[in-house]
């Protein structure tokens, strides 16, 4: 068989001879060739697994991991809340509870005093763009509200155990020495400086004694600070309510803590010669609405 070609403007014409077999080949080898353009781009349309798809999955999978790992931290935060809570809200009923009989005791106005209804509050100002509480601050003001509920607690069952014997009103008053055994060894006033030798105010009393005597609450009470302070070595205070605070300075141990209920004449520390101090004795302070005042009349009062 004779193929003619044609050039461009039919100037030129080539002329070849194919045989059948070679002409069948050229023809099934462009139909497949044909074929293939045609099929291949189509299976591109959904390519085998790469490299990059792997990349993506395990992407994925930690991105998962991730999101899992703080929805189970969220959700450990809000059971932590939840439980810290529900104490409150148990806390918060003893509360209603010793309020209410301390109303009925002292005869109240039951519509002033209804513990049922939340008290009335307001503010002055309005600011529609508040900034709302993070996690960390409202976990904050929860710890706050809980140390302030514990305390507000005791309180009222100190309340509660003067008003419902009233022989116990007399507790309130500091009376007798505040130590097992002792001796005044400086008064309050106008003294010598043990240290510098001047002439300062001394705010309190001095009773020395034995290193590890007994220091004894001068009245019943709730200890606010047990604690070291500056020159008051290890210091305990109590409030007696009724306008009443005791102080007990330069103790070698303090046998309680902040919050405790104390007696009158319950032993509270060991002596000793902690802070601003010359030998073992017991620094002595009695406030009242405030103000320090001399506790000489105090120490030979009656129990």
């Amino acid at each position: 068989m004779q193929i003619i070609l044609l050039t461009k403007g039919q100037r030129k014409t080539l002329r070849f001879s194919v045989g059948r077999v070679h002409l069948l080949t050229v023809l099934v080898s462009g139909l497949l060739l044909g074929l293939a353009n045609y099929f291949i781009p189509l299976s591109g349309a959904e390519p085998l697994p790469s490299l990059a798809n792997n990349n993506a999955q395990q992407e994925l999978v930690v991105q998962r991991a991730e999101i899992q790992r703080l929805r189970n931290k969220t959700q450990h935060t809000l059971d932590g809340m939840a439980l810290r809570i529900g104490q409150m809200q148990a806390q918060l009923t003893r509360l209603n509870a010793v309020g209410e009989h301390l109303a009925k005791k002292a005869k109240l106005n039951s519509s002033e005093f209804n513990f049922d209804q939340l008290p009335a509050i307001g503010s002055a100002e309005w600011k529609p763009l508040a900034d709302s509480f993070s996690q960390g601050q409202l976990l904050g003001e929860i710890e706050q509200l809980d140390l302030k509920l514990s305390l507000r607690e005791k309180q009222l069952e100190l309340l509660t155990v003067f008003t419902a014997d009233r022989k116990l009103l007399k507790e309130v008053r500091p009376a007798g020495l505040p130590v097992e055994k002792g001796w005044l060894s400086s008064y309050y006033g106008y003294r010598a400086d043990p240290f510098s030798g001047k002439k300062a105010f001394h705010h309190g009393v001095d009773i020395a004694g034995k290193s590890g005597t007994a220091v004894l609450a001068a009245a019943s009470g709730l200890v606010t600070i047990a604690s070291k302070k500056s020159g008051y070595g290890f210091l305990i205070e109590v409030d007696h309510g009724g306008s009443y605070v005791t102080r007990y300075g330069h103790n070698k141990e303090m046998l309680v803590k902040v919050g405790d209920l104390v007696k009158q004449g319950e032993v509270i520390a060991k002596m000793g010669s902690t802070g601003r101090s010359t030998g073992p004795h017991v620094h002595f302070e009695v406030l009242r609405n405030g103000k320090k005042v001399n506790p000489r009349k105090y120490l030979y009062s009656a129990r």
